[in-house]
């Protein structure tokens, strides 16, 4: 994500029913390859969706899996017990009570899942957009989606991740999945969305929209009056803009061309992009400079603010992290290909820094950032990128471009770490760097 200003942070409100999960002994990630079934229709003006979805799994893991959670993301935007995401009529599992401020849903499942056992849970969903111009709102007759799905929670070697909704940064930590979406809707709005979509007529002024995604961390959507224009890159990759009415003609042009030859720049540094198409969607009334979502991504018209989502197509997208508890992995390294891309080369990055305390560092979490708001962007976004220019420059532009385009192809799809990305740079080069790592607070 990029922020353009950081307006508000409820640190209460994000930190209510957080709880310390229980440890669990088998550091494995799961439940794994997640498999989520959705059909959801829209009233007249895509603002209300109501349906159902289910979520197949596997437990990857030695330990017995008792239960899973859902994540219900964008109840952080309403007012818990009152939210904008409602779950009913579970199967599969018995649910508990809303956690973590609403955002978080205990299934306990019939029996223990034991390694390589598979399970399922549905349930009806209704999801109402609230009004902002904002990863999940409505500017007017434009609806965001953004994290509006129920996901799986991630248990690891840590327990489970309950971690809070942040709206600095993100929360979100996810295993690549499947998605399977059908959409339908008024004819009268086009719905940009993760994955490759193929419209069909639905009853009577009706457009049934099916997005079919694999291998992606989450889905989002759009639903509104767009204007669409369509390109292609030299690559073959499908590039969609879609504006509001606001966005000129020539703004979308540009934002086209920007998307057409980012995308390229990127896959030529850190692998081809795996997926058919990406859709752009642009207004400028965004209070942030962009988010990003796996093929989908906001923006205001910024051509720095685009090449840096697109970015985070491959540093977040396809190389996974955990966003709430290491934002550098996909932010730091994001901007570090917006560098690249527009050729530079962060000569001049340490002018005017400043360390707030012994306690601010780069690898900080959200929990960090979310107490020390005004400091995440300059941290985490220009300070980590230019730790990323000074580890190119100490052990030169070869290797780094080296290392970081084998470090994608080994965690494609996979999940990145800080302690994996230290252990990859250090293979990658015979300089010592650990005074490199402790100099940039990493």
């Amino acid at each position: 994500m990029i922020r353009r200003m950081l307006t508000f942070c409820a640190i209460v409100a994000l930190l209510a029913g957080l709880s310390t999960p229980a440890l669990a002994a088998d550091a494995t990630r799961t439940p794994g390859s997640p498999s989520y079934t959705v059909t959801l229709t829209s009233d007249s003006s895509g603002t209300t969706w109501t349906g159902h979805e289910s979520v197949s799994f596997t437990n990857l893991s030695a330990d017995p899996l008792n239960e899973v959670y859902l994540r219900l993301w964008d109840n952080f935007h309403g007012s818990c017990p009152s939210t904008p995401i409602t779950v009913t009529n579970v199967t599969g599992g018995t649910p508990s009570p809303l956690t973590v401020a609403c955002t978080a849903l205990k299934i306990t499942l019939p029996a223990p899942l034991a390694q390589g056992q598979n399970g399922s849970v549905g349930f009806d969903l209704s999801i109402v957009v609230p009004s902002g111009a904002d990863r999940f709102g409505h500017d007017g007759a434009y609806n965001f989606i953004g994290n509006a799905l129920p996901v799986l929670a991630v248990r690891d070697g840590a327990g489970w991740h309950l971690d809070p909704y942040t709206n600095n940064g993100e929360s979100f930590y996810q295993l690549a999945s499947d998605y399977n979406v059908t959409l339908d809707h008024p004819s009268s709005l086009l719905v940009p969305a993760t994955g490759t979509s193929v419209d069909t007529p639905g009853s009577a002024g009706r457009t049934i929209t099916t997005a079919t995604a694999t291998h992606v961390r989450e889905f989002a959507w759009a639903a509104g009056p767009f204007t669409k224009t369509t390109g292609t890159t030299s690559t073959g990759v499908t590039v969609n803009v879609f504006r509001v009415s606001g966005v000129s003609s020539s703004s979308a042009t540009s934002m086209m061309n920007t998307a057409k030859n980012s995308l390229v720049a990127h896959a030529d540094r850190f692998g081809a992009y795996p997926y058919d198409e990406v859709d752009v969607v642009l207004d400028n009334n965004f209070w942030f400079g962009g988010m990003e979502y796996p093929g989908f991504v906001l923006d205001v018209v910024s051509s720095t603010a685009l090449a840096h989502e697109l970015a985070h197509q491959w540093w977040y997208g396809i190389v996974g992290d955990d966003e709430y508890n290491t934002p550098w992995l996909d932010e730091s390294f994001a901007d570090y290909a917006t560098d690249l891309y527009r050729g530079v080369s962060g000569t001049n990055c340490w002018n005017s820094v400043s360390w707030q305390s012994s306690a601010e560092k780069i690898s900080n979490s959200m929990a960090y950032w979310d107490a020390h708001p005004s400091r995440y962007s300059t941290v985490v976004y220009t300070y980590g990128k230019c730790a990323l220019h000074d580890l190119r420059r100490l052990i030169g532009t070869s290797t780094m471009q080296t290392l970081l385009h084998d470090y994608a192809a080994s965690h494609w799809y996979g999940i990145s770490t800080v302690a994996d990305f230290k252990a990859a740079a250090q293979a990658a080069t015979t300089v010592d760097l650990s005074s490199f790592w402790t100099t940039h607070r990493i």
